[in-house]
C-alpha cells in the first residue's frame, strides 16, 4: 500500500490539467476542394458550425455542412445548378450572391469527402463533370494542431479565459487557400472582441495578429 501511495507524495504541488480547447471550436473549415475550366473556378469547403452561430461565448452544437463556390471568370447571367456524384449524389439550384458575385449552394452531410469529389455542374443546356481534389497535402496540419499552436501563441489571452477545465470563450478554426495553405484562428472573448491569428498551414508559424471589437 505504501507503495502505491509514496509517488503521489511527489507530484507537483498545484498542477493542473489543461481543457480540452478544441472542445470550445464553434466553427471549424476542415477541408478545401478546388476545380478550374475556362470559364469558372469551383471551390467546396467542409464546415462544422455550431447553430445558431454567433460570438457568444457558448458553444452550440455542431452540425456539417459542405458549400460550394462557383466564380465565373467573365459575368455571363447564367443559371447553375450542381450535383454531388459518387457517395452524395444530391444537389440542386445555385443561388447568386451580388455581394460577392459568385454562385452558391450549401446541404448538410453526415461525413465529409476525403480527398477528392466529383460534381455535375449544369447551366442551360450545358453540362461539366468535374473532379476535384484537396487543397491539402501531407505537411498540412491538421485543425487541432493549428489550435494547439495558436493557443501556445496566445497563452496569456488563453490563460485569462480559462477557468480549471473550463474556457469561457470560443475558437475558430479555418483552413485557408491563396498561395498555399494557412489557417485562421479566431479567440473569441465574451464582450471583449476578437484576438485574430493567421497561421503558415505547415508550419504553424503565426504570420499575422489582429484585435478587433467583434
Amino acid at each position: 500500500m505504501l507503495s502505491l501511495l509514496l509517488p503521489l507524495l511527489f507530484l507537483p504541488v498545484g498542477c493542473k490539467q489543461a481543457p480540452d480547447y478544441f472542445a470550445f471550436v464553434s466553427d471549424v473549415r476542415s477541408d478545401i476542394f478546388r476545380a478550374e475550366t475556362p470559364e469558372f473556378e469551383v471551390t467546396v469547403s467542409c464546415l462544422e458550425r455550431e447553430h445558431p452561430f454567433a460570438p457568444d461565448g457558448v458553444v452550440s452544437p455542431k452540425s456539417r455542412t459542405v458549400e460550394v463556390v462557383l466564380a465565373e471568370k467573365s459575368p455571363s447571367g447564367g443559371e447553375y445548378e450542381v450535383y454531388f456524384l459518387e457517395d452524395m449524389p444530391r444537389g440542386g439550384d445555385m443561388s447568386f450572391r451580388n455581394v460577392t458575385g459568385d454562385y452558391y449552394f450549401s446541404r448538410g452531410v453526415e461525413n465529409f469527402p476525403s480527398g477528392s469529389l466529383s460534381l455535375r455542374i449544369v447551366c442551360g443546356e450545358t453540362t461539366k463533370e468535374l473532379f476535384l481534389t484537396s487543397v491539402k497535402s501531407e505537411k498540412t496540419l491538421l485543425p487541432e494542431e493549428a489550435l494547439s499552436l495558436a493557443v501556445s501563441a496566445e497563452r496569456e489571452t488563453v490563460a485569462a479565459l480559462t477557468s480549471g477545465k473550463t474556457f469561457c470563450g470560443e475558437f475558430y478554426v479555418r483552413l485557408l487557400r491563396r498561395d498555399k495553405n494557412y489557417y485562421y484562428v479566431g479567440i473569441v472573448r465574451p464582450g471583449n472582441g476578437t484576438v485574430s491569428l493567421l497561421l503558415d498551414g505547415e508550419t504553424g508559424e503565426v504570420l499575422a495578429r489582429r484585435e478587433s471589437a467583434i
